[in-house]
């Protein structure tokens, strides 16, 4: 990789026990037609072989850097090791099981060299794959050019993250800037991209770039799944980056946009068996409007201590075989 009159873009790979996958992830970081790249792999502590593999290519490729955790410290802590040494204007952030298609990198530093400093985050669409890598569906819905059927938000989305997920997380580019501004990623949480939006939409605008770059792979055992299992953690984090939003929301409307979404978040509490969070999220809640009958009867079935995480878990399970889409998460 050699660096040209062209600005450096770092791909930060987080990798962990994705031997089958990170081959093929690593030949899309050095398929990419953009000559001017850094890539950064942190292995995580990973107990199979993917660190022969990373080895293999570290003697046979280009140069990369690599970090070797000791211990699994995390995603957040782990993409925050490649950010402090990270040199590129801009910054990917890369699983280990996903993969970028060769123009990627090119089409997204000519969209954002288009941008003002205002925007701090460049993404597109991308397409699910399963573990096989066989396609299964888009991000966004496409129409017969590959163009997405609905209108993505651009600008200023911060009510949108927080009404909805709907950025496809690995399609993300970030100005390294803005990154260093909001401090990286918050090594408290379990997962990065909820906070990230939240903290940085406030602040920067998010551009939408219609063009599927990304093969996002959907696996059974990805960290989304694990939301409504008890004492994951998961939903801890949720209310931390909730807290966070109720701090930086500017109007009323935000202030109903996060009702809306610390009630589902209520709902994953039942499912996840969590009497005491459901708790913090509706005093959470109580400070923005009146929490209402509903919200009771769920935290009410909460205290009852039924048996819904089973039963929920279960429904899921069969849905997803039904529709042969083991990887979804709902």
């Amino acid at each position: 990789m050699k660096q040209l009159e062209l600005p450096l873009v770092t791909v930060i790979l987080t990798v962990f026990n994705q031997e089958k996958y990170l081959e093929e992830t690593l030949n899309s970081v050095f398929s990419q037609t953009y000559p001017s790249l850094q890539l950064i792999v942190i292995d995580n502590a990973s107990s199979d072989d993917s660190l022969r593999i990373i080895d293999h290519f570290q003697e046979k490729g280009p140069a990369f850097q690599l970090i070797k955790n000791h211990r699994n410290v995390g995603l957040c802590r782990a993409f925050n090791q490649g950010l402090r040494i990270a040199e590129g204007k801009y910054v990917i952030d890369l699983s280990g099981d996903d993969i970028m298609l060769a123009d990627r990198i090119a089409k997204q530093v000519r969209a954002f060299e288009a941008l003002s400093e205002e925007y701090a985050v460049l993404f597109s669409n991308a397409i699910y794959i399963d573990k096989s890598g066989h396609e299964l569906n888009y991000h966004y819905p496409v129409n017969e050019w590959g163009r997405a059927l609905m209108q993505v938000p651009s600008g200023d989305v911060y009510k949108k993250v927080l009404e909805n997920y709907f950025i496809c997380t690995p399609t993300m580019m970030m100005r390294r800037e803005a990154l260093h501004l909001l401090g990286g990623y918050d090594e408290d949480l379990l997962f990065e991209d909820f906070d990230f939006w939240i903290r940085s939409a406030v602040r920067f605008k998010y551009q939408y770039q219609d063009e599927v770059l990304t093969k996002k792979r959907l696996l059974p055992a990805s960290l989304s799944s694990l939301v409504y299992q008890k004492n994951s953690g998961l939903l801890n984090s949720y209310y931390a980056v909730c807290n966070k939003a109720y701090d930086l929301n500017r109007d009323q409307q935000e202030f109903d946009l996060l009702a809306a979404r610390i009630r589902t978040f209520i709902r994953k509490c039942l499912y996840a068996q969590d009497v005491e969070l459901a708790m913090r999220f509706r005093r959470l809640l109580n400070y923005i409007e009146n929490p209402g009958w509903q919200t009771e009867v769920i935290i009410l079935l909460c205290r009852l201590h039924l048996p819904v995480n089973f039963a929920y878990r279960f429904y899921i399970k069969n849905l997803k075989k039904a529709f042969g889409q083991e990887g979804f998460s709902f």
